[in-house]
Parts: structure tokens; sequence; C-alpha cells
């Protein structure tokens, strides 16, 4: 994995980053509220390490359906119609690192403000910014952010299992997976909701 030095874009801890408008206690309450527990940290921590060394394979998975869906790969394209080949691979390294945030890093002010942080990204707030890149759709609809957390659950079960753990524990791995995806995609939202709508 890119040492994240070198993701291009990558700010997780900037202090200079926009401060997440749902607080900490905000953010436990959403916890309580997809029945997030110990238990579920300590099974993320696990699947951080069974993962982190498939990430460039799940990415491709995750890449290669994008990439079968001209209504998802649209927003990677430029003015011609074409993939903007550098923005597929900067988002890419920001995707594997996310993959590694949610499983290892602590679920903080930080963290919360880095959520921010990816929501505007996909918002008309910010899209194409980060990268600097003139993409067609200066905007992903939140429907697509909302749907897309299926692949992202579903298909992370198999690569959980390959490790040897017992059935139980890929069954815990993968919850915490799941609750923790549903968490992110809620607060992805914020930018998407009309004010005192969230």
């Amino acid at each position: 994995m890119t040492s994240v030095t070198s993701i291009p874009g990558y700010r997780y801890g900037d202090s200079t980053l926009a401060t997440s408008p749902i607080t900490v206690e905000d953010l436990e309450l959403l916890k309580k509220t997809v029945m997030w527990s110990a238990e579920d940290e300590k099974y993320l921590r696990m699947a951080g390490e069974v993962l982190k060394d498939q990430v460039e394979e799940i990415l491709d998975l995750w890449y290669g359906f994008v990439a079968s869906q001209p209504h998802l790969l649209r927003y990677f394209l430029d003015r011609n119609g074409q993939p903007i080949g550098a923005y597929l691979e900067q988002v890419r390294k920001r995707f594997g690192q996310w993959i590694l945030d949610t499983c290892q890093r602590p679920y903080d002010q930080d963290w919360l403000n880095y959520q921010y942080e990816i929501a505007l990204r996909h918002h008309r707030s910010k899209k194409n910014q980060t990268d600097s890149v003139d993409a067609t759709e200066s905007h992903v609809p939140l429907r697509y952010i909302i749907a897309l957390a299926y692949p992202i659950v579903a298909t992370i079960r198999s690569f959980l299992a390959r490790k040897g753990h017992t059935p139980d524990e890929v069954e815990k791995m993968h919850q915490a997976w799941f609750k923790s995806v549903i968490l992110q995609v809620t607060l992805w939202s914020y930018p998407y909701a009309r004010e005192g709508d969230f």
C-alpha cells in the first residue's frame, strides 16, 4: 500500500480541514443507532489486519464494477467522454487508504472532519477540486452514494474469509464493516440535506 504522505489529496488529520458539523456527541448517538459496540471495534481492527495486504485486489474488484456501469463511470469522464486516468488513479489511492482508515482509525474529531471532507468531495461543493480536474459531472447524486454501500459491504466478505478465521469471526468482522459503512454513508449525506433536515 502507498505511503499516506504520497497519496494525492489525502488530508486526514489536517487542521485546515473544515470542522464537521456533526459533533462527536452526534456520532455517539449514530453509533448507538447502528448498534455499535466494543466488540465491533475489536472485529473491525481484526478486519483491518485481514484486509491490509488485499487492498489492491479489493480495489480491482470495485473499480471493475464501476467501470462496467456507465452511469457510475460518468463521474470520472472528461468533456470528450473519456475516463480521466490520473483522476481515477488518485481517487483509487485514497479509496485504498479509506479501507485501512475504516478499520484502523479512532472514530474521533479528526475522523469526523475527514468524513465531512469526503462528503464535500462528492457533492457540488468540492467535486473535481481536490484533483484539479474538469470532469463532465460536478456532483455525484446522493442516490449513488447510498446505493454503492451495498457492493462495498457485500463484496468485502469473501476477502475477510481468506485468512483462516472461523465463520463466526468472519461474520463479526463483516457486521462491524457493515455498521461502519452505514455510519460513513450517513455522514456523507450531510451536504445533501436541506438546512435543519439532517
